[in-house]
């Protein structure tokens, strides 16, 4: 009986099979590059993304300033190539950080007691009712904007949906044989849980979590450009965007500078994530080892 053992032949096919999809290679070298972008930013900016050169305000794009300049003299390359850090660093973060207590609050629900698996899905429930511009409105009032209150809302708003979409793979792969002869022989619970059940509903998990990922990019660039998120002077997409609608006359290439990267990143997680959905088909992992 093979469990575990077959969940790596797997992997490497679903890679092969990425590999072979064109919009999901197209949308994996996109993620690599804000990736990149993100991690050797200060080596890629060509000047500090918050230096305020007020004598060179709204520059032409030229070799100097490949994108131009902002209304106080900041080059906005520089703070495009920073603003892919704050957009991917709270994006991951908060799709992390829900996804792992989504997993474990979904594989508490459905493979624990009945009488717990009804409350936490009623609290699933309750917190999915809400309206999620509303919730984060509301939210950010209270608590005041920033980097902390816009990932503690979105951490909160998404955490329902993977808890029940782990709930649900719990549910169904409960009923397999290779479960139910684990039972039988005296596993323990949390064998059971780490050893067979965790592996098998991760990939359906993932995919999920990198499709969310543009959601919560664009959600965070929407709350900054209404001055509720990521406060300046840090860059921000949804910051640059703003500026550039305000100085639409003076500098109008701004605007399309800010919203290129909107619009590359989410073409890219949603490429990706439609090629990791059709590579790790979940009725390969759903499946019953002979």
């Amino acid at each position: 009986m093979s469990t575990v053992a077959e969940i790596n032949p797997r992997r490497r096919t679903a890679l092969a099979a990425l590999r072979r999809d064109p919009m999901g290679l197209l949308g994996a070298i996109l993620v690599a590059g804000f990736v990149t972008m993100a991690i050797f930013a200060p080596l890629l900016a060509p000047y500090d993304p918050i230096k305020i050169d007020v004598a060179h305000k709204f520059a032409p794009a030229d070799f100097a300033h490949w994108a131009g300049t902002d209304q106080l003299g900041r080059d906005i390359l520089s703070r495009i190539i920073w603003g892919a850090r704050t957009a991917l660093g709270i994006a991951l973060t908060a799709t992390g950080l829900a996804g792992v207590i989504g997993l474990l609050l979904g594989l508490v629900a459905g493979y624990g007691p009945r009488w717990l698996d009804g409350i936490l899905v009623l609290l699933f429930d309750s917190v999915s009712s809400l309206p999620m511009v509303m919730f984060a409105l509301a939210v950010i009032t209270v608590l005041g904007p920033g980097t902390s209150t816009l990932l503690l809302v979105i951490i909160i708003i998404s955490i329902p949906g993977y808890a029940r979409l782990i709930r649900a793979q719990t549910l169904t792969l409960q009923q397999a044989d290779f479960i139910q002869a684990e039972r039988t022989i005296g596993a323990s619970p949390a064998r059971i849980i780490l050893r067979h059940l965790l592996p098998n509903v991760v990939g359906p998990l993932v995919i999920v979590l990198s499709m969310d990922v543009p959601v919560v990019i664009m959600l965070e660039a929407g709350l900054s450009y209404l001055n509720l998120g990521v406060r300046p002077p840090t860059p921000s997409w949804g910051n640059i965007l703003y500026d550039g609608y305000t100085s639409l006359r003076q500098a109008p290439g701004m605007v399309i500078a800010a919203g290129l990267p909107l619009v590359l990143a989410t073409l890219g997680f949603t490429f990706l994530g439609e090629g990791l959905r059709d590579a790790l088909d979940p009725k390969l992992q759903l499946r019953v080892p002979k």
